[in-house]
Order: structure tokens, then sequence, then C-alpha cells
């Protein structure tokens, strides 16, 4: 039997071909890289070209030893005949072992658990007013990749837990490489660096029991933000639907911080960067994320991988907010050096400044997105930074960090590290050093190496930090006053949000406190809660059965920013999925019509029948499906019960039930809790009926023509979610 080599049109296949059925022994060289994949450019440890060749290792039809020795055998050890002792002289043993053992570095303290991806960026050139970086200007296209991260769990945690997310880009431009390390919050826990071992400390597991990973809801971390009130504004962007992103190609990116840009004549702009998804903001109900995170631990990674190896490539335009750069640094009364603060986009409409795609797979984890390392102080010419205390400990810890990760000072010299633009630097020797260097005066001044390397000015393009004016002052351990305010803009997000996103709130909040032993830790968290808004603070204490503080003092009356809230627009369906469930009378036409007019909507069909079969024509079967890998779904015929639809074999599969399967049942009906729209035909109103589901109401759609049905519903994927399937209550 020989191997397939051609894939099924959908992602997920683990390699570029076909396995056989038996084990190939006939030599052949390694199988190229999967269509979707890609890999750091073949330059040298020192950004130079490197003739075409691919830095991917494996070369040769044959095994090797790290030394390119070609080997016989690799299953049995050298032993003194087939049942004696193993001999010390096995080398190969002892380089296989010895390598395995090492395989391992310490992973990242925060953001451990990550996903990656190629990708461009190509400039629109409107930024050439404030900035004088190449990168930026009109039809460059720079390579990327780009890391999304969850920040407290360990790397073997859950994607879908209720945790801030990284958002971490490289550019690889031709003056070097620039790092945007960001969230997708655009608000940090704290205003100074010399708190973040603190807060870290509070959100990670308690050290005795090392429990519970990857969440916030436990008393060290309600115990550090309610006493550290300057954590209170990020804090209720994580209990909204921002800390459990429906996916990573949906959610915003932030820099946190604010940057100086310099333009070609030397002057100056204070800004905030900004990636907006072209398939909007979305996310996962809370419901939906538990149940992901026991059936897909690795929902947001997979999501990302199918969609790229599908050719849904992911976008987001990156923009500016732009500001005076004043000698105060504050903007209408908003402190621009305090992280914990934002400037709303009704004050400062954020400019697109170019556009990045995302459109290539990792080869090798290991290789690329775990040994991918990012520095806030990798700039570039036209990009420097602020005083942000915040800002200015990252700079020191993220070099710290690499340097124990990576095993020594040469981590640059990783492939996936390495710049783009010729280097001639005067670093030698250490750990891992890959550059064979030439020249005998690696120092400043020389006359042996003829005076190279020479200094760069301005006309050369040389990175020159602004001559910012310091004012006098003292040495003192302090913050600004105008850091001392950590509630009006926590209220400006709480009255930006729809009823909706405010029961989302007042839900995380409330099971999240339900999750501290200790009493005093509830309370003080409700008055926190009670200087953002009277009724958040009474429904979460209604929850805990607990009273309401009263405010202390008067709560701000800002006006609410729209661009804070998920919902209220319509966006692309590009890369959404889409279940259509079939039973034994499914009509094969109108299934294959459906699936044509999906893909050609840019929507993932995926079929769902009571067994697997061709995967070309089956994907799921009613064993393996479950609501939260769907969008929408669609009834496509009755899906009575499957052979193998017994207790005993699947627990789901309990049930009254006679008529559906009641795996499916289950799955409807998680479908309509979830707030995801259901269309069908034929005998869908029957269908939906045996399941204890309306079939008029809102978010459902049915019809006699299956392709106008997937167009229904298609528009009401646009709003993401139909949220007025359930009204918020009435508030007094």
């Amino acid at each position: 039997m020989t191997a397939d080599d051609t894939r099924p049109d959908l992602p997920g296949a683990p390699s570029a071909a076909g396995p056989t059925v038996e084990e190939p022994v006939e030599p052949r060289p390694p199988l190229p890289p999967k269509p979707d994949q890609a890999a750091p450019e073949p330059l040298s440890a020192t950004g130079r070209a490197a003739g075409g060749r691919d830095v991917r290792a494996q070369d040769g039809a044959y095994l090797t030893t790290a030394q390119g020795t070609r080997l016989p055998d690799s299953d049995h050890s050298l032993k003194a005949g087939p049942r004696g002792p193993v001999l010390l002289q096995d080398h190969h043993l002892r380089e296989k072992i010895t390598h395995f053992d090492h395989e391992r570095i310490p992973e990242r303290v925060v953001h451990a658990r990550g996903a990656a991806a190629h990708g461009v960026f190509e400039g629109y050139g409107t930024a050439g007013g404030v900035c004088r970086a190449a990168f930026l200007g009109e039809g460059v296209r720079t390579p990327v990749f780009v890391r999304f991260s969850t920040v407290l769990g360990s790397r073997g945690s859950a994607d879908t837990v209720r945790d801030t997310r990284g958002f971490a880009t490289k550019f690889y431009t031709d003056e070097g490489v620039f790092d945007l390390v960001g969230n997708n919050i655009p608000v940090f826990f704290i205003q100074d660096a010399i708190k973040f071992p603190d807060v870290i400390h509070a959100g990670k597991p308690h050290p005795d029991r090392e429990i519970p990973q990857a969440q916030s809801a436990h008393d060290t971390f309600w115990d550090f933000v309610s006493l550290h009130t300057e954590a209170t504004h990020h804090t209720l962007w994580n209990m909204s639907d921002r800390g459990i992103p429906r996916s990573y190609r949906t959610m915003e990116g932030f820099g946190i911080h604010t940057f100086r840009l310099v333009n070609a004549q030397g002057g100056t702009s204070l800004v905030k960067w900004h990636w907006k998804p072209k398939l909007g903001v979305h996310s996962l109900t809370w419901d939906e994320a538990q149940l992901i995170g026991g059936t897909d631990p690795d929902f947001h990674r997979r999501d990302l991988a199918d969609a790229i190896e599908a050719g849904a490539f992911p976008q987001w335009e990156l923009g500016i907010q732009v500001m005076p750069d004043t000698p105060e640094q504050t903007f209408r009364g908003i402190d621009l050096l305090d992280p914990t603060k934002i400037v709303p986009e009704e004050l400062v409409p954020v400019q697109p400044i170019g556009l990045m795609t995302l459109n290539a797979n990792p080869t090798n984890y290991f290789a690329e997105t775990e040994q991918v390392a990012f520095h806030p102080g990798h700039l570039v010419p036209g990009i420097d930074i602020t005083d942000d205390p915040l800002l200015s400990g990252r700079l020191f810890s993220y070099l710290d960090t690499q340097i124990t990760r990576l095993g020594g000072p040469n981590f640059a010299q990783i492939p996936i590290n390495r710049t783009h633009a010729p280097v001639n630097d005067m670093l030698r020797d250490g750990f891992h050093q890959d550059a064979v260097h030439t020249g005998t005066a690696p120092y400043k001044p020389n006359s042996l190496d003829g005076g190279c390397p020479f200094f760069a000015g301005a006309e050369q393009r040389a990175f020159i930090e602004h001559p910012q004016p310091v004012p006098e002052a003292k040495k003192v351990r302090q913050a600004p006053a105008s850091f001392d305010d950590h509630f009006s803009q926590a209220r400006l997000f709480w009255v930006s949000m729809t009823p909706v996103e405010q029961e989302h709130i007042i839900a995380a909040y409330t099971f999240e406190l339900s999750k501290c032993t200790e009493p005093a830790v509830r309370e003080r968290t409700l008055r926190v809660l009670a200087r953002i808004d009277a009724r958040l603070c009474g429904e979460v204490a209604a929850g805990l059965g607990l009273p309401a503080p009263a405010p202390d003092g008067a709560l701000a009356d800002p006006d609410p920013s729209p661009a804070l809230s998920q919902l209220g627009r319509d966006w692309p369906v590009a890369g959404r999925t889409v279940g259509i469930l079939t039973g034994p009378d499914t009509d094969p036409a109108a299934l294959d019509a459906v699936r044509a007019a999906a893909l050609a909507a840019d929507l993932v069909p995926l079929v769902v029948a009571p067994t697997g079969g061709d995967p070309a024509r089956v994907q799921r079967s009613y064993a393996t499906a479950r609501s939260v890998e769907f969008d929408a779904v669609l009834l496509a015929g009755v899906p009575g019960p499957a052979a193998d639809a017994t207790p005993a074999r699947d627990a789901r599969a309990a049930g009254p039930h006679a008529t559906l399967d009641p795996r499916l049942v289950l799955l409807l009906g998680e479908v309509w809790r979830h707030a995801k729209a259901i269309g069908g035909w034929g005998d869908a109103r029957d269908v939906l009926a045996a399941a204890g589901l309306p079939s008029d109401g809102p978010g459902t759609v049915l019809g006699t023509d299956p392709v106008q049905v997937l167009r229904d519903l298609a528009d009401l994927l646009a709003g993401h979610r139909v949220w007025d399937r359930f009204p918020p209550p009435a508030q007094s």
C-alpha cells in the first residue's frame, strides 16, 4: 500500500502526505513541510543571506548521529551479548539519552502557554508624519512572527481559562528587529515594575498545593487586588468577556504603554499602539470555556493553526492614537505614563497605519514558538520609549529572562530571533556562539581592523534616542499624584458595557469570589466594587450572600465609550465554523449544495453524521462532536440514535429520547444556551420540538431552500451571537 500524497481539503492533517498502513522500509528523503508551514528566514547568525540554505535541520534519507554519521539501528543498546549488560562505550545511546534529558528549557514564568504564526506586515504610509521608521512606509512588506499566550498558566494548562492574553509581534525590518510586546487588554495590573513579582506571585497557584492552575479564582489573587486597588481597572477588564476570547483571530492587541514616535524632521508625538482584528472582537461564554477546557484544552492554538492551513488567514490593522508630546505627558487629564489608564477612542481615534496577515504556521514548536525571544527594548529608528515606570522595568526584565531561558547572551542568533539587517557588533563568545567572527580588534577605537566597525549618524539612519528633557528632581520612591486615581476609568469601562456584558461581569465576579475561602477577602473586594458601581456591587453581594457596602465617596459620571464594548456591530464571517447535523434521511444533493455555498462564503462547514467515514464528506461523528467547536449549526435531517448511542459506551447518550440521538439533543441544548444561531430545513422544526426547543425563537432560521437558510444563518453570524435570545433583566 502506498502513501497518499494528497491530503483532504481540511485543516489538521498531521503531515504533508498520507501514511501507509505498513511501516515504510524503502529509503526516501524527509517529507516536505506542509503547505501551511514556514520557517525562519535562512540567514546566518549575523543576519547575512545564507545562500538559500534552509534553517530546517533534517536532510538526507538516512538516520544519523548529531555529527552526521549514519546509523544502522536505534532500537537496541550496545550489549555484551543479547542478554548481557549495556556497554558504556555505546556512544549513540549516550548521545540520544543525553540530548533527551536536556530537551526542555525553563518555561516562561509568565506567558508560558503560547501559540504562534508567521506572517507579513504591509505599511500604509499613513504614519510618515509622525514616525520615520522605514517599515511603516507605503507598500513596505515586513516579515513578522506573532506569539499569542495566556499569562498565568503553565505550558500544559488549557487555552480557554479566564486570563489576560499576550499579543507579541516581532517585525524583521531592514533597520533591525522591532518587538511590539503587548496584551489583549490595554491596561495593566500595576503602575510600577517593582510590583510585578507581587501580582504574579498572587495570581499563580498557591505555593503549598500548586493549585489552582491558570486561574485567578482563588484567595491570593483577590487578596492582592482588593488591597492594591490600582489593579481594579485591569481586573474589571479581566472579569469581562475580554478575559475569555473566542479565538486569537478575534482578539484585540494593545501596546499598553505610551511610546514616543519621532518623524524625519525630529518632531515627536506620544502614541498608543492598537491591533484591530478584521474579524471583530468576540468572546466565549463562560459555560463554553469550561466545556472546552475539558473537551479540547488546545482550542485556541488549534483554531489558529487550522484557519491558517485552510487559507483563512487572520488579519489585524495596526493603528495608533496620536497625542501631543507635551512636557507634562498628559492628555485631557489622563496621565499618559500611567499604564493602568486608557485614552478613550472617542477622544483620540485610532489611525490605521498598516495591515498584518498571518499566513504560515511554524514548522517546529520548540525551535520557533518556544525559543522566540521578545524584548520591548528591541526598537528601530523612529520609535522610542517614555518614562513609564512599568516599561522601564520591562526593559530590564525581558533581557534578563532570555539569558536564563535560552542559555546565554547569544539568543539573538537562534534562527527565529535572527535579525534581517546586517550585524557588525563587538559582542564575542559566550554560550551558543554560532557566528564565526573575523578580525582581531573587537573594541573601539582600533587600528588593527582598520577602524571597523564605524559609528553611524542620523544620515545613516542610526538609532538616536530623542533628547527628552529631564526635569530637575530628587531621588524618591514615589508616584505622581495622578497615579492615585484607581476607579474613574474602571467606572468608565463599566458604564460603557451593554446590559448583556454587564451581566457577564457580574457572573464572573460572583464565580471568582465564591472560590475564595476567606470572608475578609470577599468583603474587601465588595468595597472595591462599590467604588465602581452600586448595582455591580449589589448583584455580586447578593450572589455571595453578603450585604452590599456603600461606596466610599461619590462615583464618577463619565460619558460611555462605545469602543470599549464588543457588541452592536456586524463583522466578517470568514473562518466561522458551521456544524451540519445529518441523519440517514439527509439529501446528499442538498448537503453538497450547502457545503459549496458555505465554502464560497469563506465559512468552514463540518458535517456531523451518525458514524465517521470518508473524511472528505464527514468530519465528525455523533460520538466526537461537541457544540463548542461550532459557531452555528444547521439541521439537515433527523439525527436519530446511532448504533453507539449507549450510556455504557458514552455517558452523553443517557436520556429518555427515542426519536433523536441523545448526544445531539445535548448539543442542540448547548447551542441554544450559548446564544448561537440555528438553521434547518425539512424536518428541522420537528427535531427542535423533540429536543424541547422553540422553532420560532430568536436566532432560529427555518426554510425550504437549504442554501438560503445558510445565507440567513451567515447574516446572524455577523453579530457573533444571538444575544436577544436571553434579554438581561430590567434595571431599576
